[in-house]
């Protein structure tokens, strides 16, 4: 019982002793991203970098995703890659840092890394939408129309009235095509969105 006490104490002790530095680190931490975002919004992003810089940790989740952004933002499109890519090594299963890091990686054209980290965010997270759509995209504009229908055509089942997967799929179909399935598309796409630009070409083309 003695011993325990004395235990107790000592845990007491060290509490009391490195509490108020892990406060003091938290608030100044807590301040150096308050200020980022102040000067983000007044398009500051090296000032707002500095700041985050100053309070830097390696094992950051949250300075490196914010510091992957800060960069993209200024146009350092290889810092951003380095600092994205730290925060998917620390939250590998996160499809955050994912979205993130595609960001800097489109900016200087590397689509197959862009691809890449959309894959893997789909077997992550199957059914992600985001993540469907840009491959499609990307497919698309490839002039791989087959590739892009099969993620067209799950953006569609997930979302059977959305209008920007209905009107991808219907291009999609008309680039293969399949004009009568091209045509039901894009008169879905025009309930949801009467005047959507998109949908109304794609019908005058099939008159």
């Amino acid at each position: 019982m003695e011993f325990l006490k004395r235990v107790i104490i000592v845990l007491s002790l060290f509490i009391m002793t490195v509490s108020p530095s892990v406060a003091q680190d938290f608030v100044k931490k807590k301040d150096a991203f308050q200020k980022s975002y102040i000067q983000e919004a007044t398009g500051e992003y090296l000032a707002a970098i500095a700041s985050l810089k100053s309070v830097y940790e390696e094992k950051s989740y949250e300075l490196n995703i914010r510091l992957g952004w800060l960069n993209y933002s200024a146009g350092n499109f290889t810092e951003s890659r380095a600092y994205y890519n730290k925060a998917v090594s620390l939250m590998p299963y996160a499809v955050e840092p994912r979205f993130g890091l595609v960001l800097p990686l489109a900016a200087i054209g590397n689509w197959t890394e862009v691809v890449a980290q959309y894959e893997k965010i789909l077997e992550i997270v199957p059914n992600n939408t985001t993540a469907l759509h840009r491959l499609g995209l990307i497919y698309y504009g490839r002039g791989d129309f087959e590739s892009a229908r099969k993620y067209f055509d799950k953006v569609v089942n997930l979302y059977p009235f959305d209008y920007d997967g209905l009107t991808m799929l219907a291009w999609t179909y008309f680039r293969l095509n399949n004009m009568r399935e091209a045509k039901v598309l894009f008169q879905k796409a025009l309930l949801n969105t009467p005047n959507g630009s998109s949908a109304v070409e794609g019908l005058d083309l099939l008159k």
